[in-house]
């Protein structure tokens, strides 16, 4: 048998090209040749393919042991299936609300500072520069986080970390070297000058793994109240000075505060070398500056000369370039930094300008009065009792308990949603803030693209809001059982969404946990909001600071704690239309951390894929700015620049809104009983849990 023959072999090539490196020679040793001088028996040759088939046995076992161990590290973390689309439905993840101050008492909000060498903070400073998450926080605010770490020494075999607790410290590591397993299983080996534990200090959170010392190890740590009140003061401060700087400029004095502040939060830092030319005469600009740092030097050019003539000095909070806002765009004198440590501006350009101002004569609020309308449902079910509801099956599980569908007795022409809620895991988990605001929230609304509450009740164990039943089910399981929808679907859905946030935000309301699984759909096939457990009504102006909604899902100035409104809201809404196009959201980790890391490097870092047309790219792209103030729907023409995107265009909007569109999925409801629409779920095998007496809820 020639060595052609043997490789040409299915069973003995494949046998070959295992054992590196390849050589069909060898295999020849294996078999009888007639032309060979050495006959080998039959036995031998069976003999040594069995000695090289149990060698490929125990290199199966090994890969496979292999496979086992990082399979068991990654799936619990991953809700997709191996086409990348979700099968699991997401789960929503909050703070503790803050208890707001204002910016004088963050001022004098102080924290111990702990003497460190030189070497310590260079350390602590690379170390969060190195870090995929906390590298995005600003300079000075890694100053005053490398200042507040306090050390702390954990000697050799101790958990500094363990799995399942919950935890509310960020450590740097000094000296010393630590192992991170999960579930028992090695994960990594960490040295000097690393940071871990940081999920802890965006939200109250059980630890994903265990850390634990293998020498002697001393380390710095920060505290989540500290660090979110440091992230909380620097951009509350860092808002006011910006605003008093606008209010001294005349072409913004009798703008609003809601304006100014959008306007601060656009400005841009930009800093220049002394010497210098910020601007120069004659030159065309559309950028108006505001000093924030350092020393200017104003000059003009004299005619038929070359001589610069000096005009004067500007220094902080002085701004020039006022014109090129209204469009005198050629430059009248130089601008020239005048500061050895440089020269800092505050930036913003007539596009971004003219996208944030309206005249103000144009700026009205819409008002409604749906008092009436919400006067006559509250009278209609003032009389219900809790004692007057019938169990008929569940709906739904959540975080705090379970939704059932429940008819009145002797009422069987309709059914309702009872949302039961546990009072102690409120409790335990901070929730009561925002249990309190949903009900505030959605006892008010009263919008055809939300579900409406009719009434709550409460006793000793729990918490009941009884609401409109959808039972055409919710739309991430038609998405999970279709796995994608095509453009004009997306369409559809995403309008009823944006309908549901022009009745919010013109209440100035933030919903912040907009996903497939809060989308409910009627009996007609038009999608409801649902679960306003972290909606939050805002003061016009101003921002809200707690983390909350679901890791897929969240903006990023919620990640980096800088403060969010209602653009957060419009994050979302690229996002959902991205999953409900393609089946999975455009940001995706293994875990919530590593979420949060491929959301800071932005949509721009997103591969599209084809399913997605150029148009519906577009939009979600500009829904989904870094920069809060210049995403679609928070600027000058507030939501209706979504509505007039060209991804809408022929889009039935008043069909929409007075329900004669016909959907592009009608559901099959058969009666008021039909749950079929929903996933089946276990009867609750739980304990009652012990009762909450302590009066949080007296206005529930």
């Amino acid at each position: 048998m020639t060595p052609e023959k043997v490789e040409s072999l299915p069973f003995f090539s494949h046998l070959l090209y295992e054992n590196n490196p390849p050589n069909p020679k060898r295999m020849m040793d294996f078999i009888e040749d007639p032309i060979s001088e050495v006959v080998r028996t039959q036995e031998e040759m069976i003999r040594k393919l069995r000695e090289l088939l149990m060698e490929k046995e125990e290199e199966i076992m090994r890969l496979k042991s292999l496979v086992d161990k990082y399979k068991s590290v990654l799936v619990p973390y991953n809700r997709c299936s191996g086409n990348g689309r979700r099968k699991v439905r997401a789960q929503g993840i909050s703070a503790e609300p803050h208890s707001l101050k204002n910016i004088q008492e963050l001022i004098q909000t102080t924290f111990p500072e702990y003497p460190k060498s030189v070497r310590s903070k260079e350390l602590i400073k690379k170390a969060i520069l190195e870090n995929d998450f906390m590298k995005n926080l600003e300079i000075v605010q890694i100053r005053e986080i490398t200042d507040c770490m306090y050390p702390v020494i954990y000697p050799k075999d101790s958990l500094i970390i363990k799995e399942g607790d919950v935890g509310s410290i960020v450590f740097v590591l000094e000296e010393g070297k630590v192992e991170v397993t999960k579930g028992g299983r090695l994960l990594c080996h960490l040295g000097i000058g690393k940071v871990f534990g940081e999920l802890a200090i965006l939200y109250n959170c059980t630890r994903t793994a265990t850390v634990k010392a293998l020498t002697d190890c001393t380390l710095w740590a920060i505290e989540r109240q500290c660090f979110q009140t440091i992230m909380m003061r620097t951009a509350l401060m860092r808002q006011a000075e910006y605003t008093d700087f606008l209010k001294s400029v005349p072409t913004f004095r009798k703008l609003n505060e809601e304006t100014l502040i959008k306007i601060a939060d656009v400005l841009e830092e930009t800093t220049y070398n002394q010497g210098d030319y910020i601007i120069r005469q004659g030159a065309r600009g559309d950028t108006f500056f505001i000093i924030s740092k350092g020393e200017v030097r104003v000059t003009m050019k004299l005619p038929d000369s070359d001589e610069e003539k000096f005009i004067r000095k500007l220094h902080r909070g002085d701004f020039f370039g006022e014109k090129a806002l209204q469009g005198e765009d050629v430059r009248t004198a130089n601008i020239i930094a005048n500061d050895r440590d440089g020269v800092t501006c505050l930036v913003i350009d007539r596009e971004s300008f003219n996208q944030l101002i309206s005249n103000i004569d144009e700026i009205k609020t819409k008002r409604y009065d749906e008092a009436p309308a919400r006067k006559r449902i509250n009278e209609q079910f003032s009389n219900i009792k809790l004692t007057d509801l019938r169990v008929v099956s569940t709906l739904g599980v959540g975080g705090f308990g379970r939704v059932e569908l429940v008819q009145i007795a002797n009422d069987p022409s309709r059914s309702f949603a009872l949302k039961v809620m546990r009072k102690a895991q409120i409790v335990e988990t901070r929730q009561q803030q925002h249990i309190m605001s949903e009900k505030r929230i959605m006892e008010e609304t009263n919008c055809d693209f939300i579900v409406k509450l009719y009434k709550t009740f409460k006793d000793r164990k729990f918490l009941y809001m009884l609401m409109e039943a959808c039972l055409g089910g919710e739309l991430w399981t038609i998405l999970r059982d279709r796995g994608i929808f095509d453009d004009m679907t997306t369409r559809f859905y995403t309008g009823c969404v944006v309908e549901a946030f022009d009745y919010l935000h013109e209440r100035n309301i933030i919903y912040r946990d907009l996903k497939p699984e809060n989308m409910l759909l009627d009996c007609k096939g038009y999608v409801k909001l649902v679960d306003f457990g972290f909606a939050k009504k805002l003061n016009n102006g101003h921002k809200t600071w707690t983390f909350c909604g679901t890791p897929e899902y969240v903006a990023p100035e919620v990640i980096l704690n800088r403060g969010h409104d209602i653009s957060a809201d419009y994050w979302s809404l690229g996002v959902l239309m991205f999953e409900l196009l393609t089946g999975t959201p455009p940001f995706t980790g293994p875990d919530p951390m590593r979420t949060y890391n491929v959301i800071l490097k932005g949509i721009d870092a997103v591969d599209f894929p084809r399913c997605i047309t150029r148009n519906a790219a577009a939009l979600i792209k500009k829904l989904c700015r870094d920069n809060p103030t210049e995403r679609l729907g928070y600027q000058k023409g507030g939501i209706k620049d979504i509505q007039k995107h060209k991804w809408f265009d022929g889009f039935n909007w008043e069909g929409l809104r007075n329900r004669t569109l016909t959907p592009p999925i009608l559901p099959l409801v058969q009666n008021v009983l039909d749950t079929s629409n929903f996933d089946p779920y276990p009867p609750e095998t739980e304990g009652p849990p012990r009762d909450d007496d302590t009066g949080w809820d007296v206005e529930f």
